[in-house]
């Protein structure tokens, strides 16, 4: 389900949508008397690619508070919209909407961060046994039934060209869009690593400015997704880069030519593509957990490495991501060490890895210790133990 979509189940009978040229056109050129001219309570869909409407909107809202009177969608983040986030400061509520995760595709109501918070056990064996397809497709609602790996192609494919002929367009300010494009698969090829903002302009042909401004479009097309790093005041060797990650793990297999379970086994960003998925589904379970986390990476300069830390101001929660069907006591070295450097602030460590069972792996310091299949990102339930 779209955002068009849901919004149309709103039970909201007034509906415009800008992609109408009509409409565009009419906004575009008279905003306040557009606006004036909507019966209420009305949606708006695809409502960046007019920004002048903002301002309109704005002294509607300022005349008459009752909420709810403007349902406003898009395919951007008002956020990258300075000048609007500003004007519309107090008078609005953001929720991003992102693909589907693992539990919609597969019909569960499960949320993954509440889980590990909460010190319920996991079933003893997942649900899904083969993470390698959901992967492969990603989150996005019409990949779902696509069984052939050349629609899925030319499905993506042509994703990425409307991006680009039209939400690109909305956010404006791309001068080169060979250079920009250059970016966005370089961003692939790096996805789920640090980003190096001087390697990356210089590979890429971009003066500073123009990167932050690429980077900053990407971010609020939700094409990108940065990870901060985690660090405490007394650690002096933790890195200051931020991670990047392609936001859908679908869209980063189709750039890096990825189509089939034995084209992602061979492949060298096999890890990257697993640890891009599970970024993704940690950033839409935190949309709807019961209480969000603050989500980093933690490592140091002599390469200690943990893929995720989950903050719920309580407690950590670590996770690290491995692609290989087997687990062995040395895939929680990092773990440990960061238990050990944190004492009383871990709840849990969890390897997520390819495999079918949960597994314990002891304990350290008193902090349980489990090998977790990555299928379980999507499913609940009760462990004997």
């Amino acid at each position: 389900m779209g955002k068009s979509t849901l919004a149309l189940q709103l039970g909201i009978e007034h509906y415009v949508t800008l992609d109408d040229i009509a409409t565009y056109q009419s906004a575009k050129a008279d905003p306040k008397g557009f606006v004036l001219s909507l019966p209420k309570p009305v949606v708006i869909d695809e409502v960046q690619r007019v920004p002048e409407l903002f301002v309109a909107i704005k002294e509607q809202i300022d005349l008459d508070r009752t909420p709810g009177r403007f349902v406003l969608t898009g395919s951007s983040s008002l956020q990258g919209f300075r000048d609007i986030s500003d004007s519309l400061a107090g008078r609005i509520g953001i929720v991003d909407l992102y693909a589907f995760n693992l539990s919609e595709i597969i019909g569960q109501r499960f949320n993954f961060i509440d889980q590990v918070f909460s010190g319920a056990a996991f079933p003893a064996v997942a649900q899904v046994t083969d993470i390698v397809p959901h992967l492969l497709k990603g989150g996005f609602p019409e990949v779902q039934t696509i069984a052939h790996a050349k629609t899925r192609m030319l499905w993506f494919s042509s994703y990425i060209r409307t991006y680009i002929e039209r939400d690109l367009h909305d956010m404006g300010n791309i001068r080169n869009l060979d250079s920009f494009m250059r970016l966005y698969l370089s961003l692939a090829l790096r996805s789920a690593n640090l980003l190096n903002k001087a390697d990356l302009a210089r590979d890429c042909q971009l003066d500073n400015k123009t990167l932050d401004n690429y980077l900053g479009i990407l971010k609020h097309t939700y094409q990108i997704a940065l990870l901060k790093p985690w660090f405490n005041h007394a650690a002096k060797r933790l890195v200051k880069m931020p991670k990047v990650f392609m936001l859908d793990s679908g869209i980063l297999c189709h750039l890096l030519k990825l189509s089939s379970t034995e084209d992602l086994q061979q492949s060298s960003q096999r890890g990257a593509v697993y640890e891009t998925f599970v970024l993704s589904e940690l950033v839409k379970a935190n949309t709807y957990a019961t209480q969000p986390v603050d989500l980093s990476f933690y490592r140091t300069s002599d390469g200690k490495e943990i893929d995720f830390v989950l903050d719920n101001g309580k407690g950590l929660v670590l996770l690290e991501v491995k692609a290989a069907h087997s687990v062995t006591p040395a895939d929680f070295r990092h773990i440990s060490y960061f238990i050990g450097q944190n004492p009383g602030r871990v709840v849990q460590g969890m390897v997520l890895y390819g495999g079918e069972r949960v597994l314990p792996f002891g304990e350290s310091d008193g902090v349980k210790l489990w090998a977790v299949p990555l299928g379980m990102m999507a499913e609940s339930g009760k462990m004997a133990g």
